[in-house]
């Protein structure tokens, strides 16, 4: 015979006519395992509208076991002290009183012998089990009530144990203050000063209104007490109960601002794969393909519905723009169920969508196999190679594979929910099986997480999942393959090596889900871990049974396969979830999805970004190359729509252009439209035309970079920069980062906020560097960073893309202080074209232009010395005249001096004869050049051209 049972009142019985297997301990537990718990609430929900949780009536049943867990283990550590408990209550109260509450207990909360009429309850007072008297466990059972009655998470399940007329027509209340004042005076519970009253009422108290959090507070706190089995039961009833809340709320849970990157948590290693020269030059531009079809038509004037209807000036424009990758979305042939799903559900002209397909081939109504190879060679031509996606973990419930093998997919032989049906219409055109979704989808009442396969040769009915990634509703569009099942990955692995073998850049949607982490998590969960997808927790495994049926994560081996079959397929992932290093850097994928660039620069939360970076270049600088970077992708809204068409949306498409890693750009992006495309549009709704001015500012600031991808790909020479104010405070809404390729350098300074600064740019982040089996942090400079020389005679002249001018610096006068730049809101440079000069000359221009930018340097050097020319010309004109000047006034002199010599002889010699000789007047000679008059000014094709103070040279 039990122990102890759960009590549940005599009339809930009756009521519900409850399975009296739900109320016998078995081996210790009460509900032997979740199907019990399930019978017992499909019993409760049985004319109810909405069902009684499983999980809650799991934990009710949980939280009574262990309660009694405590009691018992309680009288254990005290020997007698029911007995004792017994007789100081009979003293107080008087034994009949006592002795009709034990009474009425057990006939209100019959234990399964009184409820079946084999002992009356006076009998079973009179009587024991185990050596156990049942005035002791009837005493117990009336704490346990009172203490159930008294919790508020349990109030919705109150009919199950009320204890009202107990206490209003018996001493009850008063053997309950009596058994507090009792163990108020015995010993405490455990090693703490709690009573066993306080501590057996300590979970509800803790967590009045939350199972979970009652659970949680027995978990941490009694956890070693209760045992490694209990625990483990704890864990598995708070996953239950965070899938029904799941379920319960349908759209499951959201994506919350973008977590910063962290790196080494998944025991990872290095084992990148390497790329083709090819890859990190690759521009990626996304297309819809149906919408853009669409568009064409509507460009051209004409019916372009096949992929080999393609105009080749729209091939020419992309190849002229530097795009070398075109990613078209729904390409293959898709489910038809989805497209009748989505029909029914109000879009008329829907297509299915484009992740729910039938099967691995190229959509008939694109113009199938012959027109792809007809767009890809042509688009060869013109260095464009083709990428498509690859769907892995789930296919259309009406798929081939659904039809043909359904072993292959993740199913139930019963609902995982009492409530579930499936009345609807049939969405599988194959006369072999019978698809059905569950009924409460067409009225949006649940997010069912299975659909009805019914095979009609054999009459088995499977209930399979739909595609889930845990964060949002179902894809009810899917069906699940079950990762667990060898010949499935191998299935799968075949299948990503034909698409390789038809395009050279394969994008795996949804990548993460398939990580073994995630396989785990969302299909198999440990306990305690569960909860992502309702009804999978009791389907969980521990780690080492997970780990032995998925011995190698399933991407390792698709890389190595492919590169072993098909070497030249660049492999892309979308993968979150703090993944990204994991995925490239340790699985193997030559690029990831980097959704933190989008995410945090649009909402401008700078310094996470930066901290981004910075922990990326701190444990492998690699990973940063292996990064694709988008302003906006099919899930989110457009990139205008996120980043308007102003110097924000431009500052970040220049930080798109120009950072490591792979740069996409998404469908309407450059024409500056609006409206976000449905996976499963056949054209766009809104009539939008390309912004001409829009994407004329692209042709000139953003695609010269992209055609110059070569310098920006690698990290080799990447250095992100600090810039910092005048105070030394590093200014986190600046991005600042230098690269290098040959002889090329390039300096992109951009300002992601609406306010003004400046300051220095001169020492860079830290990076890891590897050499010699060591692994040390290293920091750059600027001039380090832009391989430029340090002596006083050298200087180095550079353009800026965005405004055109040209720049000349002292690089002593950079390694010293740095760069100092003064930024607006949104504000940003590309620096580009470096060159090194040396000489005084270079010297004096510098010094003239005091930091500012000019059409050309080297136009205001020769401008400069043509002055400077015409200036000592000028001078050595002046200085002649002035010697010519001398010479005549020396020679007038002279003149002047002989004949007053003559005159003193003349004298004489009169004065000795007596007589006198008039004098005679000297001739003055005139200057054979006159003064020149007014200044000298330059040519007018010499003088210098307008400056614009953009760039300072000091503070």
């Amino acid at each position: 015979m039990p122990l102890f049972e759960l009590h549940i009142s005599r009339d809930a019985r009756r009521k519900y006519q409850l399975d009296e297997e739900s109320f016998a301990v078995r081996n210790g537990v009460i509900f032997a395992d979740f199907d019990a718990a399930r019978r017992f609430a499909e019993q409760m929900s049985a004319g109810r509208e909405q069902p009684v949780p499983t999980g809650e009536i799991n934990a009710l049943g949980l939280l009574d076991e262990i309660l009694h867990i405590i009691l018992r283990q309680y009288e254990l550590e005290n020997p007698g002290v029911m007995d004792a408990a017994l007789s100081r209550l009979k003293g107080e109260l008087g034994a009949p009183a006592l002795d009709d509450v034990l009474l009425r207990v057990t006939e209100a909360f019959p234990p399964l012998t009184v409820f079946h009429g084999d002992l009356s309850p006076q009998d079973y007072l009179d009587t024991a089990t185990a050596g156990i008297p049942h005035r002791e466990t009837m005493l117990e059972e009336s704490l346990v009530l009172h203490l159930k009655n008294a919790n508020p998470a349990l109030r919705p399940y109150r009919e199950l144990f009320d204890d009202r007329s107990l206490r209003q027509e018996t001493a009850y209340c008063d053997v309950i203050d009596g058994l507090e004042r009792f163990f108020a005076t015995q010993s405490p519970f455990g090693s703490g000063d709690e009573t066993l009253v306080e501590a057996l009422r300590a979970p509800l108290l803790a967590s009045p209104d939350s199972l979970s959090g009652q659970l949680e507070y027995i978990l941490h706190r009694w956890g070693a007490l209760l045992g490694e089995s209990l625990v483990q039961r704890i864990l598995r009833a708070l996953d239950f109960l965070k899938e029904e809340a799941s379920h319960r709320a349908g759209t499951g849970g959201a994506s919350g601002p973008a977590p910063v990157l962290e790196f080494g948590g998944m025991g990872e290693y290095e084992r990148f794969s390497p790329d083709r020269d090819w890859m990190p030059r690759l521009v990626l531009l996304a297309k819809n393909a149906y919408v853009w079809l669409d568009q064409l038509s509507k460009q051209y004037g004409r019916a372009i519905t096949r992929l080999d209807q393609i105009p080749d000036e729209e091939l020419d424009t992309l190849a002229r723009r530097g795009f070398s990758g075109l990613w078209l979305i729904g390409l293959w042939e898709r489910s038809r169920a989805s497209r009748k799903i989505k029909q029914m559900m109000g879009n008329s002209d829907a297509v299915a969508s484009a992740y729910s397909l039938y099967d691995y081939a190229i959509a008939t109504d694109l113009g199938g196999q012959e027109a792809l190879e007809n767009l890809r060679w042509r688009a060869w031509q013109r260095g464009i190679r083709l990428a498509a996606d690859m769907v892995p973990n789930h296919m259309g419930i009406d798929s081939r594979w659904v039809v043909e093998h359904p072993e292959r997919f993740l199913s139930l032989d019963e609902p995982p929910y009492p409530n579930y049906s499936f009345n609807g219409p049939d969405l599988c055109d194959d006369e072999r099986v019978g698809v059905y979704l569950e009924d409460h989808y067409y009225d949006h009442s649940d997010a069912a997480v299975v659909f009805q396969r019914r095979d009609h040769r054999t009459n088995q009915t499977k209930y399979i999942y739909h595609g889930n990634d845990g964060t949002s509703m179902p894809w009810n569009d899917t069906a699940q393959l079950d990762f667990l099942n060898p010949d499935v990955r191998e299935a799968v692995i075949q299948t990503i090596i034909a698409v390789a073998r038809q395009f050279p850049v394969i994008r795996f949607d949804a990548a993460m889900t398939l990580a073994k982490k995630h396989i785990q998590r969302l299909w198999y969960p440990e306990p305690g871990a569960g909860g992502a997808i309702p009804s999978r927790a009791e389907r969980g495994l521990s780690k080492s049974e997970f780990e032995a049926k998925m011995p190698r994560e399933f991407w390792r081996e698709v890389v190595d396969r492919v590169a072993a079959e098909v070497p030249d397929t660049l492999l892309l992932a979308e993968a979150f979830w703090l993944m990204e290093g994991y995925f490239v850097r340790t699985l193997g994928m030559h690029r990831v999805y980097n959704s933190a660039f989008m995410h945090m620069l649009r909402d401008e939360d700078n310094a996470g970004y930066r901290q981004v970076m910075k922990n990326t270049l701190e444990f492998d600088p690699q990973i940063l190359k292996r990064f694709v970077n988008f302003m906006n992708n099919p899930d989110e809204e457009t990139a205008v729509e996120q980043f308007g068409k102003g110097d924000k949306y431009f500052g970040i498409c220049t930080l798109l252009a120009t950072m490591p890693g792979l740069p996409m750009f998404g469908h309407g992006q450059i024409e500056g439209y609006r409206e976000k495309y449905g996976m499963e549009y056949c054209r766009a709704y809104q009539d939008e035309k390309p912004d001409e001015g829009f994407v004329r500012y692209h042709e000139q600031v953003i695609f010269p970079l992209i055609r110059r991808r070569h310098l920006f790909a690698d990290v080799q020479h990447f250095l992100l920069y600090h810039f910092s104010d005048d105070d030394g405070r590093v200014v986190e809404d600046v991005f600042a980062y230098s690269n290098r390729a040959g002889d090329e350098r390039a300096l992109v300074v951009y300002h992601n906020k609406y306010a003004e600064t400046r300051g220095w740019i001169k020492t860079s982040a830290a990076f890891a560097v590897k050499a010699g089996g060591e692994e040390y942090l290293v920091k750059r400079t600027l001039v380090e960073g832009l391989a430029l020389p340090t002596s006083e005679q050298d200087y180095v002249i550079f353009r800026d893309l965005v405004t055109g001018l040209e720049y000349i610096r002292s690089c002593r006068e950079l390694a010293e202080k740095g760069l100092y730049v003064a930024l607006r809101a949104y504000q940003r440079h590309v620096f580009l074209d470096f060159r090194l000069v040396n000489g005084e000359r270079w010297k004096a221009v510098c010094e003239a232009l005091k930091g500012e930018g000019v059409e050309a340097v080297v136009a205001e050097r020769e401008a400069l010395f043509a002055r400077k020319d015409e200036d000592d010309k000028k001078g050595a004109g002046v200085k002649k005249v002035a010697e010519k000047k001398t010479k005549g006034k020396r020679k007038k002199a002279a003149t002047v001096k002989k004949a007053v010599g003559n005159k003193a002889a003349a004298s004489k010699k009169t004065a000795k004869k007596g007589k006198k000789s008039p004098a005679k007047k000297p001739a003055e000679k005139k200057s054979g050049r006159k003064k020149p008059k007014g200044k000298t000014t330059s040519k007018k094709s010499q003088k210098a051209p307008a400056r614009k103070s953009a760039v300072k040279k000091d503070g």
